[in-house]
């Protein structure tokens, strides 16, 4: 057998089996996990000041999320904490009415996110067109960078040394050996430099207190009743989406990373049992972090389920046991991690002047609203949602003068044939009146549909009109080559929509 006809071998998805037998993988899963983790704390501690809850409350829901989703997930690889999106959300609710109505909203958002789970509604990603996505990637990245920029801003100049030191182990380790992530090197270098020479800069420490005590059951301190559900609901909702849509998008980006597909409705629900235990012990909901879950499987090259699991214990240890001394890790060994994650997440062949030449202009006006809405608003949910009905839009306004209407007069002019071409909906099929010669035709016309399909009401309306108006002048109209779904489309509905 030579060489070209032989069978490439199937590239089949690393298991947690396959790691745990593999120590090699095993300790990049590991690794993962706990550089994950490190940059995972800052985040979780300062989203947890927007919501307005402490930041322990948030650090455990974290921990609950992760080990919860690490066993029931559809994605492996993706980290799930206690995420800015639903702080941004639920933060007013806490400001006007108090902390102890989180609670309720948490547990009312999860029912939702299993139910959207079970419904099979996640299949409705499909719909997020590419150019959308694209701006997710883009709009991700310039979030992330944005994000850390204050942690470089108004230091002492040690911090400085100590930001260039973390980014050139990051970026020099990689060149002589892999074994090792460079991002946990580099945390774990510059750290033990702040504490031994005893400099004094900025630290985790800082960004809100880290007591080490488990806060245990949340209370049930809200009144269980009607009002109490009319109060919450529509910031349950939102909660309910916004973390489902991050959630779902990060999902399909690992998807893309690894060329491995996931489940999309298992994801869903099992948002929703964890959000109800993250609730139920911690006290906040949360949804998967894009830019730890980049970190994760991009640079980590985690693939399991193991490297989420070790993050969500990692960062218990860190909260009970450690906390002292994650205190003293320096925000700008951070902020340099994910200032190179943030880099490298933006997709730069999109935004290459070559790319954007060839790319049809609605394409790229999407991707720049995206990015751009997400960019002003800081929520990756509002980008994608203005990204997609710009998309709907564009894309009606296009294929609303796809159709083409072709007249042929018979020889004799006793009869005349009009072939349709393109798809027919209330875009395309509102302005087919106007393809007739009305006034000029024979009293036979057939109008051949062979080569178009009838997709909504507004089209067999416009071909009832269309009949209409032939009728009123002695005229007779055939219509055929119509298959059998718009026939019995066509058949179950013309003549009964009314004028």
């Amino acid at each position: 057998m030579s060489v070209a006809a032989t069978p490439r071998p199937l590239r089949h998805p690393v298991t947690v089996l396959t790691a745990l037998r593999s120590p090699r993988q095993l300790s990049r899963e590991v690794l993962a996990g706990m550089v994950t983790t490190l940059a995972l704390v800052p985040e979780v501690i300062s989203f947890s000041i927007v919501a307005g809850v402490d930041p322990m409350v948030s650090l455990v829901a974290s921990i609950v999320l992760a080990v919860t989703m690490s066993v029931l997930g559809g994605r492996p690889g993706v980290v799930t904490a206690a995420a800015g999106s639903v702080a941004l959300v639920i933060a007013p609710l806490v400001h006007e009415h108090g902390v102890e109505y989180v609670l309720p909203t948490v547990l009312l958002a999860g029912v939702i996110q299993i139910v959207f789970g079970f419904a099979g509604l996640a299949r409705l990603m499909r719909f997020i067109p590419r150019s959308v996505m694209i701006g997710f990637v883009n709009a991700l990245g310039v979030l992330i960078f944005l994000a850390q920029v204050p942690h470089v801003l108004n230091v002492p100049w040690l911090a400085y040394a100590l930001f260039a030191l973390t980014l050139a182990i990051i970026l020099i380790l990689p060149r002589f050996t892999k074994a090792v992530p460079s991002p946990l090197v580099a945390i774990v270098v510059v750290t033990a430099i702040a504490i031994l020479v005893g400099l004094a800069v900025p630290n985790v420490a800082d960004e809100g207190p880290l007591t080490g005590r488990m806060p245990g059951i949340t209370p049930f301190l809200f009144p269980v009743d009607l009002e109490t559900f009319q109060l919450v609901l529509p910031t349950a909702l939102s909660v309910a989406f916004v973390g489902l849509m991050e959630t779902l998008l990060t999902a399909k980006l690992v998807d893309d990373i690894t060329d491995i597909p996931s489940h999309k409705g298992r994801e869903s629900w099992a948002l929703g049992v964890s959000n109800i235990f993250a609730g139920l012990y911690g006290g906040i909901a949360g949804c998967a972090m894009i830019g730890q879950t980049v970190l994760n499987v991009k640079t980590g090259q985690a693939r399991t389920r193991i490297s989420t699991f070790v993050a969500g214990i990692f960062l218990l240890a860190l909260v009970t046991g450690l906390s002292s001394i994650m205190g003293q890790i320096p925000m700008v060994a951070l902020a340099a991690v994910m200032m190179v994650v943030a880099v490298t997440t933006v997709d730069w062949h999109s935004v290459k002047p070559s790319t954007l030449k060839r790319m049809p202009v609605p394409e790229t006006l999407v991707m720049g609203v995206t990015v751009a809405v997400v960019v002003l608003t800081g929520n990756l949910a509002y980008g994608v949602v203005a990204g997609v009905i710009l998309a709907m839009v564009l894309f009606a306004r296009r294929v609303a003068h796809v159709i083409t209407v072709e007249r042929k007069l018979a020889a004799d002019g006793g009869s005349v044939r009009y072939e349709v071409v393109g798809p027919l909906f209330f875009g395309s099929s509102n302005d087919l009146v106007e393809h007739f010669a009305y006034a000029d035709d024979p009293a036979s016309v057939t109008i051949d549909l062979s080569r178009a399909q009838i997709w909504d009401a507004s089209t067999v309306a416009a071909l009832d009109s269309i009949e209409t108006k032939y009728a009123d002048r002695g005229a007779a109209v055939a219509i055929e080559g119509l298959d059998e779904r718009s026939t019995g489309f066509h058949r179950r509905l013309t003549g009964h929509l009314g004028a």
